[in-house]
């Protein structure tokens, strides 16, 4: 009995182009790592690239090793291949079942990071010129209760526009901690679109790899009979 052939290599064309979707990670995310100055506070409050680098790798790994199993027709390198995919899918369920449950709990979580700058008088010049940028982005003023945090108000924090509610005074009213959790908020959306996303491709190369497995194990039988 052979194996089907439209199987096989439609697994391997899976797993290219998951190993090519892990370069691109793991590339982008070093470059941004390397050559974009990080600003301290976002760093410390939503730490992300690292988090690319070590999905990038592990998904260059996963499609070497899909690539690898389906072109050698070897059940152990698959056998893996579906239980590291399982795992990840498993795991990535789990998140979204936390994240679900433990959603209310996320402004008390960035509230503990956030005061580990205060009091903004004593942090470094870094720290503050940081701190300024982002208010500056965000048209914000302080971290947890706006300008009175600060010793002497930047101006940074001066209003844009009178246009919005908390620009009908001379400062910013809402503090930065608003603002980002409002900014986690708007891209809540795309993070779940690209949650689920993985997971349909995990469950079609699981499909795969099994469907794959099982033929060359029948394969085998029949060889050995």
């Amino acid at each position: 009995m052979a194996v089907n052939k439209c199987v096989k290599y439609l697994l391997f064309f899976f797993n290219f182009l998951f190993w090519v979707s892990g370069c691109i990670i793991l590339g982008v995310s070093i470059y941004l790592k390397v050559t974009k100055d990080g600003n301290q506070i976002t760093n410390e409050s939503l730490p992300g690239i690292d988090l690319m680098i070590a999905i990038g790798v592990i998904i260059m790994m996963l499609g070497f090793l899909g690539c690898c199993g389906a072109i050698r027709e070897s059940r152990c390198l698959l056998l893996l291949f579906f239980i590291s995919l399982l795992v990840i899918f498993i795991l990535l369920l789990a998140a979204g079942i936390v994240g679900a449950v433990e959603g209310n709990k996320v402004k008390d979580w960035m509230t503990t990071r956030l005061e580990t700058f205060l009091p903004l008088s004593d942090q470094p010049a870094s720290v503050q010129q940081d701190l300024e940028d982002l208010q500056r982005e965000l048209q914000c003023c302080g971290l947890l209760k706006g300008k009175s945090e600060w010793n002497t108000v930047p101006a940074s924090c001066r209003c844009n526009s009178t246009a919005t509610v908390q620009c009908q005074t001379t400062y910013n009213e809402t503090p930065c901690l608003e603002k980002i959790i409002d900014l986690m908020k708007n891209n809540l959306q795309v993070v779940l679109g690209i949650a689920f996303a993985i997971a349909i491709l995990l469950i079609f190369g699981m499909v795969l790899s099994m469907m794959l497995y099982c033929q060359i194990g029948k394969k085998d039988a029949v060889s050995t009979a």
